[in-house]
């Protein structure tokens, strides 16, 4: 889950940036199906929009990816210009608020959606590597995987220049991956029949076949498939952790690691319903309605058989990430116990011990809360507090729900944005909801995936501050990837993460690169004295990982509750 703003800052970028002429000549790397032509600028050479699958279309829509056996038809295939995106899921349609189904309508419509270059056939990813790697390079990879609450995001975002041009700068080069998967209905559709059908969590699926094309593929470009890091931001951040328990922590692909370390900004552990639960029906039944297909005997089928249009308006007729509902997801990752895939709530798998053990980092935003409690107003007193928290969690009884809200008091001085005293409040409730939902799905969950694994596995972990002050939203969920790939933020926040990111993807330590760079050490995590690396406008310090103790205290007792 991440910034709005963030998707539309980037997909302004896209659409204002010189769109590059395929062309014949250019760098090049030889891969099974045949001869990537890419192009360079600067000391970063590029190859974008390479196919990793067939088009999920017609009877593939709403199936697992298929690989491509097929050779490129004229032996090469030009990875220039700006790749598709998948079908977004900007706005809700066909809701009850006229102003915002009319967004919605918009939002979705066929040209916004052509504008940004978007479209079913997007199972696509970039590769891009500093000027010079040959095939013998051997360089570490890292896996980038985006966010955008699974329903907005694509690789036309992320350009991995800023990472890669460091990374040769400071002598210890990076091969950066993008990968592009199904977002919104297209991806995350849940529901009895897709269980069915073997049909869910595709949007995993997906990011899985692009790291098993990255194994076959990826030394073609210098790249190194024993040295895999995955990475990501909210959405993306927590399907890296879901990639770490899928097939109950088995990463292996061709008896081999598909990769060796972990990065989550903003994501970790977000438990979950599973597929056939009512909430989950729910979403698939609306959907199905919204489509005409209620009196189908195979809706599924029917499904399958629409147009893009009309499959992409039902499918976008359920609350989106920015609606009322909030955090409380229509499309996410949900566990199927009938697919060993994704069988279990991610915290069960935590719990038992069922994920891949790798060297981890994992981070937040001080105040990833703001940004998802904007839009209600209407929650003015304590009791609509809880009884809006308690319709996220329809599983969860009610006292536990009260329990967690209790620790956070009804005092707008301990909201979120934190550190702000009486200030930043737009409506009563306003900082005691964010930082809520703050930590309810982002902060004090990380806590808990790094007191489960820090005994087992080398972690660190990190808490951004470097836009504090900033009125209303503080540093807002999604702020840290204006800094990394926009460079817009703190005079040091850019260079502390790609910095400390290129020695963890080399060396599986962020300390690793030493007097290469000007950064302070940072502790490895340990539950005796949990100790975080703060990220500050100018300069950095460390900070103890103990902040609203009294709450995570309540989480870990109540293990187990808190499935959206």
């Amino acid at each position: 889950m991440r910034s709005l703003l963030v998707a539309f800052t980037a997909f302004t970028a896209a659409l204002a940036a010189p769109v590059e002429e395929k062309r014949a000549t250019g760098p090049s790397a030889v891969v099974k199906n045949g001869t990537v032509i890419g192009s360079s600028l600067g000391n970063v050479e590029s190859f974008k929009g390479i196919p990793f699958a067939l088009p999920p279309t017609g009877s593939l829509r709403l199936k697992p990816p298929q690989s491509i056996t097929a050779s490129y038809p004229s032996g090469t295939f030009a990875a220039t210009g700006v790749p598709k995106a998948c079908p977004q899921f900007f706005s809700q349609v066909d809701s009850t608020d006229i102003p915002a189904d009319v967004l919605g309508e918009v939002l979705m419509s066929p040209l916004l959606q052509v504008a940004t270059d978007t479209g079913e056939d997007c199972l696509t990813l970039n590769v891009q590597r500093p000027a010079g790697t040959t095939a013998s390079s051997k360089l570490p990879v890292v896996f980038w995987i985006f966010g955008g609450g699974f329903e907005v995001g694509s690789t036309q975002m992320y350009d991995g220049t800023p990472l890669v041009a460091e990374s040769a700068a400071l002598g210890h080069g990076v091969i950066y991956v993008a990968v592009n998967y199904r977002v919104g209905g297209f991806g995350w559709l849940a529901g009895k029949e897709l269980q069915a059908d073997g049909s869910t969590n595709l949007g995993l699926k997906d990011q899985r076949k692009g790291l098993e094309w990255v194994a076959e593929n990826i030394a073609a470009f210098g790249g190194d498939p024993d040295r895999v890091t995955i990475w990501g931001e909210s959405a993306g951040a927590i399907s890296v952790y879901d990639q770490m328990i899928v097939n109950s922590g088995d990463n292996t692909y061709n008896g081999k690691p598909l990769f060796r370390g972990a990065i989550m900004n903003s994501g970790s552990v977000v438990p979950a319903v599973d597929v056939a639960n009512p909430k989950a029906q729910a979403v698939y039944d609306t959907v199905v309605n919204a489509a005409g297909c209620s009196s189908s005997s195979d809706t599924l089928a029917c499904l399958r058989g629409l147009s893009y249009e009309d499959f992409m308006r039902a499918a976008n007729s359920v609350p989106g990430l920015f609606s009322y509902q909030s955090v409380s997801l229509a499309y996410l990752p949900r566990p199927d116990p009938a697919d060993g895939f994704f069988p279990v709530s991610p915290e069960i798998a935590l719990q038992n011990g069922n994920y891949a053990k790798v060297p981890l980092i994992s981070g937040d935003q001080e105040d990833e809360g703001p940004l998802f409690s904007l839009v209600q107003s209407n929650i003015t007193t304590s009791q609509q507090l809880l009884d809006y928290v308690a319709s996220a969690y329809p599983d969860t009884p009610r006292s536990q729900v009260a329990a967690v809200v209790a620790t956070y008091p009804d005092d707008i001085t301990a909201g979120s944005p934190f550190r702000t005293g009486i200030f930043n409040n737009i409506y009563p409730q306003y900082k005691r909801l964010a930082a809520i939902l703050g930590d309810g799905v982002f902060n004090l969950r990380r806590r808990q995936l790094l007191y489960a694994v820090s005994s087992t596995v080398p972690s660190w972990s990190y808490l951004d501050s470097h836009l504090y002050g900033t009125a209303v939203l503080g540093t807002f969920h999604g702020s840290d990837l204006l800094s990394i790939f926009f460079g817009v933020g703190g005079v040091t926040t850019q260079k502390t993460y790609l910095d400390y990111y290129t020695s963890f993807i080399n060396y599986l330590d962020p300390n690793a690169l030493g007097s290469a760079t000007p950064l302070i050490n940072w502790p490895q995590y340990n539950t005796t004295k949990p100790t975080l690396l703060n990220l500050q406008a100018v300069g950095n310090n460390l900070l103890p990982d103990t902040y609203r103790s009294a709450s995570f205290q309540v989480f870990q007792q109540n293990y187990g509750a808190y499935r959206t």
